[in-house]
């Protein structure tokens, strides 16, 4: 490609992997996404593309909607719970994350939710509240009238929201509980943990076949409490804990010499934990060894 073109391509290109992502929940597949866009961007006649954003941004998500479609029928066969392959986000990996509403739409919270939708649903979602493109704009790149992409943009965020509140945890609060809460379940302390969690917490583990982790929700204070004193106790030589910003927001992040091998997701509500989703699976921590720092 002349030097132009892939120039055009690059001052795009963390865009596209932050909207592929959404898309897919995976930031391995969203890296083949763009690089797919890329290979039809090299291969079109550039000089009939009047907007590069808007030419880029429709291949992208007709991709993902495409892939979302086999990605599905493979998730209907993974081992255990599917989770969203978690991505720091320190240095802006997902683009800015400066509000709450922002930090929120890359969550492991939402983004599993997401799973809910269809794959139409899911583009119509991300394209219009996580980057602001008109309804016009969206019924062009997905071939659906306007009024279609309301109906659709409403009925997505009923059913991605459907029973979640929305609280805003200041980032320093949530890591001084999360530290609290990784004290209390590497020492052992049933009792203090158990006053860290709602009485309905739910704690998902993915290890898919790689990793042995709990293959159904653990659910309720008590049985939570003592399955992570139990998993959070497991020692490995010059393994470490640390908080890092995952997604958003502070996870607990488990490595040994820099390298990681459990992602901790913690839902905070109402000042206690809600839920963790909790990603062993060394597949679903492939990038995010790649690109965090140890």
């Amino acid at each position: 490609m002349e030097p132009d073109g892939l120039g055009v391509f690059m001052t795009h290109r963390p865009r596209l992997f932050a909207l592929a992502y959404r898309m897919l929940g995976s930031a391995g597949e969203a890296e083949d996404a763009v690089q797919e866009t890329y290979l039809r961007w090299d291969a079109a006649d550039r000089t009939k593309i009047r907007a590069a954003e808007a030419w880029l941004t429709t291949v992208l998500v007709n991709l993902c909607r495409t892939w979302l479609v086999s990605a599905r029928a493979r998730r209907e066969t993974y081992v255990g719970p599917w989770l969203p392959e978690p991505v720091p986000t320190e240095r802006g990996e997902l683009g800015p994350l400066e509000t709450v509403e922002e930090r929120e739409l890359v969550s492991l919270a939402l983004l599993s939710a997401m799973e809910r939708l269809t794959p139409v649903e899911r583009a119509v979602f991300v394209l219009r509240e996580a980057f602001g493109y008109a309804h016009r704009e969206i019924a062009d790149m997905l071939t659906i009238s306007e009024a279609n992409s309301q109906q659709i943009f409403r009925r997505a965020g009923l059913r991605v929201r459907e029973g979640r509140a929305r609280f805003d945890i200041p980032s320093e609060y949530a890591g001084e509980l999360i530290k609290r809460f990784l004290k209390a379940a590497r020492t052992g302390d049933i009792e203090s943990l158990e006053q860290l969690l709602t009485a309905d917490v739910v704690s998902i583990a993915d290890g898919g076949d790689q990793v042995n982790a709990a293959k159904r929700p653990v659910v309720g204070a008590k049985n939570v409490a003592r399955y992570l004193a139990g998993l959070f106790r497991w020692e490995v030589p010059g393994m470490e804990f640390r908080i890092e910003e995952v997604n958003g927001a502070p996870a607990a992040v488990a490595r040994v010499n820099g390298v990681p091998l459990l992602v901790a997701g913690v839902e905070l509500v109402d000042g206690a934990v809600a839920a963790l989703r909790l990603v062993v699976n060394p597949e679903k921590l492939a990038f995010f060894a790649r690109t965090s720092s140890a």
